[in-house]
């Protein structure tokens, strides 16, 4: 699922995740809260989860999590692929470091044992970023969106709480 911040993309995810009505249902959350705003965002999604979900908190090592859990899964759902290449920025100063977490993630969601869903920002419709690692950010989280929308067989884009299916073509 893409869009843009606040388009329901996160919800429109979690609806269509939880259409599986087997558990174990696993949801990875990539965020790191680091402040009061934030631990209160994530408590509120985990309520909105409801009591089927375990979650599953990985802010890096997206692959190995999914390649771990996909085998014993009804389903998963990944939040959000934006919130982890920042965190790949931050923990990952090489370049072939950024490129291997990625490749893993490929392969991880290829070979998936369960359906996994993942949500991230379309970020590259705004504003050029006046630095050079919000740029760097950028490209690479349009990059990571299209390697990954590749790879899947869904792609949905979601515009104020609209959903427009993008792959397969309807």
């Amino acid at each position: 699922m893409l869009g843009g911040c606040r388009s329901g993309k996160s919800a429109y995810a979690l609806k269509q995740a939880d259409k599986t009505e087997a558990l174990p249902k696993y949801f990875i959350a990539t965020s790191v809260p680091e402040d009061r705003e934030m631990h209160a965002r994530v408590a509120k999604h985990r309520a909105e989860r409801g009591s089927d979900w375990q979650t599953i908190e990985e802010p890096v090592n997206l692959g190995r999590t999914i390649r771990e859990n996909s085998s014993k899964a009804s389903v998963i759902l990944v939040d959000c692929l934006t919130l982890w290449v920042s965190n790949l920025l931050h923990a990952c100063r090489a370049q072939d470091d950024i490129e291997q977490a990625i490749q893993d993630l490929e392969t991880a969601l290829e070979k998936a044992g369960c359906p996994v869903f993942l949500v991230s920002n379309e970020v590259g419709w705004g504003i050029v970023p006046e630095n050079s690692l919000a740029r760097r950010f950028r490209d690479l989280a349009g990059s990571v969106n299209q390697r990954i929308a590749a790879v899947a067989d869904k792609v949905v884009l979601t515009v104020a709480g609209m959903d427009v299916q993008i792959k397969p073509k309807p």
